[in-house]
Order: structure tokens, then sequence, then C-alpha cells
């Protein structure tokens, strides 16, 4: 009988029951004198001890000012220390953090302090172009429930601490309760605020670390943004609980300065999406930074190039780099690879389910799980499912089925050894002629063709078969790119000809989130009929 395609994590390890704030005691008890935090930025740093001080001190400043526990205190700055302490100073409140992305205009921004009812906001004084101070006072009188905002590195941010009082910031917490509100960047209508809890995210941070073998010897550099899963659990929450340390390279990406940190702070994993380590093994000087110290880290975020992750291997001292596949609303891992897995499985897919966790793929149609083997609608189910939408019960119900199976919307295989591949979303699944067409599939071939340094491929309409496939790509040498004959012979006796790019755009970026994710929906709409 052939087997389908369900997985259940199982592990000697049981769940935490802590909520964050008494997790990180245990920390700050085991581990006083180990550093916890490193800014290389400012050069400020702090052990275990001093990150408890410092965390205690603002969450009784966060009191002192009336936040209480179930309230939500938005987060709105660049990576920097002060978002770290304020991710653990409302966790150990009981209030519920909003994280807000550092990209928002002030509509945007308008409908996050809106929607998630936020009563204290913390800020960046700027970032980029954008002019925090003066966004917030653009929206302010629209939003009645805001009735306090600090800037950090501002008079204000010292206002907020010295509001701190004497009285113990240990409420009496579940660690069911929320603590996080993240806004998922929809494509279409405004994001939804998934709805997070102590042992949503401080578990899924921990049994990620366990699987990449996090010790208190460990020093993460953490160049992907806090304000996503990936920075602010898989980052954070992952040190801590193992009391190892955050190094913040940057407030935000940059590849000089990420390689910088690591060979200065000796750290031993570095995290990024895959267009993070493209850029990163493309500098002129890569060669030069001392990458000795590294042995693993996580790349995630969107479906890893194989030659790239061959790269980070062999030329960045990362043999035990990990595959992390997961969202927002599951906290975000599912599937991870683990140190031990070949090149091939940690180059060929997304890893296996992690424990306590469970995946299957069904048909997106009927709902039946498929034999493995069968693309189909990846789902899962387990601690790491959000609570739910923040205020929206229907949307929820259109994601989160009634068994509490999270519907991911992504297509995947899963292996007859567990192993799962993700072959696209369903909504970028390209359908030429009446065949479907995985991105993925030809992305990873093109990654072979010595003229390319990345390359993205989209579905754009198409009067004869409805859509065509569109290759964009950036070359290795911008004065030598491919042509869209050298893609067609590259592809002749690999690919079936319903695969073939037929259009191909030249590009020196793409456009990107400030997560490091492509915009295929901008490239379709940049590119298609009506944007050409």
């Amino acid at each position: 009988m052939t087997e389908l395609s369900y997985a259940h994590g199982t592990g000697a390890t049981a769940l935490l029951g802590d909520t964050i704030g008494r997790n990180l005691d245990r920390a700050v008890a085991a581990h006083p004198d180990r550093e916890a935090l490193v800014d290389v930025p400012s050069g400020r740093r702090w052990t275990y001890a001093q990150f408890g001080l410092a965390v205690d001190e603002l969450a009784r400043g966060l009191l002192g000012i009336g936040v209480r526990k179930g309230d939500r205190v938005g987060i709105w700055a660049v990576n920097c220390p002060e978002w770290v302490l304020v991710q653990y100073a409302t966790a150990r409140i009981g209030a519920i953090m909003v994280n807000i992305n550092p990209a928002y205009r002030a509509h945007e921004l308008e409908y996050v302090l809106k929607q998630a009812g936020i009563s204290v906001l913390v800020a960046s004084l700027a970032h980029r172009t954008s002019d925090y101070r003066a966004l917030v006072d653009q929206v302010r009188a629209d939003c009645p429930e805001l009735r306090a905002v600090h800037y950090i590195g501002d008079p204000s941010w010292d206002e907020l601490l010295a509001a701190a009082g004497p009285a113990s910031p240990d409420a009496e917490l579940s660690c069911d309760d929320p603590i996080n509100i993240q806004y998922t960047s929809g494509t279409t209508g405004f994001p939804k605020g998934a709805t997070l809890s102590h042992h949503n995210i401080l578990n899924n941070g921990y049994f990620v670390g366990e699987s990449v073998g996090y010790t208190e010897q460990d020093r993460i550099c953490i160049p992907v943004p806090f304000y996503h899963c990936f920075g602010m659990v898989m980052g954070n929450l992952a040190a801590t609980s193992h009391g190892a340390c955050m190094i913040i390279p940057a407030p935000s990406f940059d590849a000089a300065a990420t390689l910088r940190a690591v060979a200065a702070e000796r750290c031993t994993s570095l995290y990024g999406v895959p267009t993070m380590f493209i850029a990163e093994l493309n500098l002129p000087d890569f060669s030069t930074y001392d990458l000795s110290s590294l042995r693993t880290g996580i790349m995630a975020g969107s479906p890893c190039p194989v030659e790239v992750m061959k790269r980070v291997v062999a030329e960045m001292n990362m043999a035990e780099v990990s595959i992390c596949y997961g969202m927002t609303e599951t906290s975000p891992v599912s599937t991870q690879t683990r140190r031990d897995d070949d090149l091939e499985r940690r180059t060929g897919t997304v890893g296996r389910v992690l424990p306590h966790i469970e995946v299957k793929v069904v048909d997106p149609a009927g709902g039946a799980t498929l034999p493995r083997g069968a693309a189909g609608e990846l789902c899962t189910r387990g601690y790491s499912v959000m609570l739910g939408y923040w205020r929206e019960p229907e949307k929820t119900a259109e994601s989160v089925d009634a068994a509490r199976w999270m519907h991911t919307g992504d297509l995947a295989v899963m292996r007859e050894d567990g192993y799962v591949q993700i072959v696209g979303r369903i909504k970028d699944m390209i359908i030429r002629g009446g065949e479907n067409v995985y991105p993925r599939e030809i992305e990873e071939f093109l990654y072979g063709h010595p003229k390319i340094a990345d390359v993205q491929v989209v579905g754009v309409p198409d009067e004869k078969y409805g859509e065509e496939i569109l290759a964009c790509v950036i070359p290795r040498d911008p004065a030598d790119p491919p042509t869209p004959e050298d893609l067609t012979e590259y592809c002749r006796e690999q690919l079936a000809h319903y695969k073939i790019p037929r259009r191909l755009e030249i590009l020196a970026d793409f456009p990107m989130t400030v997560s490091g994710k492509v915009r295929k929906v901008e490239l379709r709409r940049r590119y298609g009929p009506q944007g050409s």
C-alpha cells in the first residue's frame, strides 16, 4: 500500500511549559557572565545578568506608564538592542508586542495602529528616507487608542525607563497567553495580524536551536529583520533559550557589515534569506573575510538555490547550515534539515517535520491526503499554529480548518523518506497551455547557467497559451548577459519544451520586501502585457 503524505515529528525532548520571561530567568541564572547581546554598530554589550536587569528595568518602565497584561505595545524600528529589550520586556509583563514593518508608510502605519488597538508605540527616529516622528504625527489624530509614543535615541526613551517603579514585573501569566502580533504581507488587501503565544514562539525558537545544536558557546549573527519571525524567534528566542549570544551586525541588511561582524565577533552561526547569502558571496573582497569561526546557520524565507547552498557550505565554512521552512502563522518553522543530513537533503528539500508538529500534503481541491511523491498543498498542525488573526475570525477560519490544520498555500511534495520539497506557491503556479509549471524547478535549473547570478521565473498573461513563462535574470557580468537564445539552448535537452522560458528580462536587482523576499507579484505586474 502506498504511504500517505503525512508525518508527525517525535523527539525525546518535551515541549517547554515556560513563559518567555521565566525561560529568560533560567538563562540568566545559568549563564550570568556569558554575553547575551552585542550591537556591533554601537559597540554596546550585555552579559546575561546585565540583559536580564535591562529587560526588568524596561518592563517596570512600561508598568510605570500604565501598560498592563493584554495591552498592545507597538515596535516600529530597525534592528537595534532596544528592539530586543522591548520583545522580552513586553513578554515579562504579558503585554502583546505588535511588530510593525520598518518600511511602512503613513496609511499602513495607521491601519496597524488602529487594527491592533496599540496604546503605546516604541519607534526609531528614522529609517532610510522615512522620518518616523513626522509619520506618527501625521496619523496620530486618527488613532484615539494611541496614548504614548517613545522614540529610541530620544529623551522620550529615557522618560520611559525613568518611569520604572519598584514593583516586580512578574504578573500571573500563562504560556498560552497571546504575546505577539505579526502582520503578514498579503498580496491583496491589508495585512492580517497573526497572533502568537509564549508557547508558540518560545518552543519554536527552542526546537529550531536544538536542530542546529546550539549551546551557550554559540554566537549567532542576525542580519535578518527582528520584526519578522526569522529574527525574533529563530534568532533571539533560539539564542536565549540556549544561553547563546545574539549579534546585531547592522540596523538593516548590509552584506559587508554582516561578514565584518562574523569575523570580528567570531560568530558560529549566520542567518539569511538566499538573496542575502548571494550578496555576501558576490562581494568583491569576499575572500578577505575570516569566516573560520562559522559552523552552522539558517537559510530560510524563500526557496534556497542548490548552487548557492553548495557555495555557502564550501566557501563560508558552514558545513552544518540548515534549511528551514515555515510561515508567520506557524511561529514560523514546521520543517528543517538536520545537522547530519547529507548535501542532497540539505539542497534538495526543506527538511523533515520538527518535533511535536504534524505535516501533510493534501489535494487543494478536495482536501484528501495525497500519496507520497504527489504535489499538493502543505498543511501543518501542532503547538506552533497561531491563536488566530487578530480580530478577524472569518479570515482565521479560511486558513485554519476545524481540525486545527493550517493551510499554507504552498505546493509541496513529501518524499518517501519524509523529507519535504516545496515546488511553489499555489498562486505562483503557471498554467501554460493546460500544463502545470512550477517556477521553482526552472529556477533551480537556470542557477547552473554560467551567465546567471540570480533568477526568478513568473507567469505572465499570454493570448495563445493563457500564461507564458518569463525568466527575470540578474547576470553575473552585466556587460555579457544571457540572451533568449542562450536560455533556449541551455534548456532544450534538459527541460520539457513547455517549461522553457519564452521571455527574458535582464535586471540589476529584484523588487524585494524588507525581509528579503522577492516580490513576484511586482515582476508579473511590471513585465506582463499591462506593465510592458
